[in-house]
């Protein structure tokens, strides 16, 4: 089960030198975020980075937010969710959306997930994320990490390297592995911060 509510704290695996961003936290998803969490796509995000793709004309039309909500509403906040949600916050305010969803193949495998608003990307926000993700999944008990990116995020695959991800490229993209179970970890708190409920 993965940790949906309540500050959880682990150690993780992060790039030796590395400072790890100390207003960057997780939220579990829920209506009120969910709200939230469109409004910070719309502002700064193109839906294509962010959803499934929806027909029509591009740009953030009322199909592409309805479409928004309802993916989410299907997954993480479905009656038995699939996945698990967390807003990103960025010094207190909504700036992406991080997941974790079990797969079924191979056993104990989760995938990560992760999409920030352009005008926090490059700042160290994403590594943030991605080592608190990795904590998260380690206490849940997951025993390794499957993460999918383009060849051209080069930050994310540097980043990923230097957590000792195992890349292949497979097409256009690039599929990494990191293995939970064996402790190659240096010193890193994760903290997840409840959110409102519903």
């Amino acid at each position: 089960m993965l940790p949906t509510e309540s500050p959880q704290r682990g150690r993780q695996p992060t790039p030796k030198g590395t400072a790890v961003r100390t207003d960057v936290t997780l939220h579990p998803l829920d209506e009120a975020r969910l709200r939230a969490l469109l409004a910070a796509a719309v502002a700064d995000a193109d839906p294509r980075e962010v959803m499934p793709p929806v027909d029509g004309p591009p740009g953030w039309t009322q199909a592409r937010q309805d479409a928004f909500l309802a993916f989410h509403r299907s997954r993480a906040l479905a009656a038995e969710p699939v996945e698990v949600t967390y807003t990103i916050d960025v010094g207190g305010v909504v700036s992406g959306a991080a997941r974790l969803c079990p797969l079924d193949e191979p056993l104990g495998t989760v995938e990560a997930g992760v999409w920030i608003g352009r005008s926090q990307r490059g700042a160290g926000v994403g590594g943030a994320v991605l080592q608190r993700m990795i904590g998260l999944a380690r206490t849940a008990g997951f025993g390794a990490l499957h993460i999918s990116t383009k060849p051209e995020n080069t930050a994310v695959l540097r980043l990923l390297d230097g957590l000792g991800a195992v890349a292949v490229r497979e097409g256009d993209s690039v599929t990494s592995w990191i293995d939970l179970v064996e402790d190659t970890s240096t010193d890193v708190l994760v903290d997840v911060a409840e959110g409102p409920r519903s």
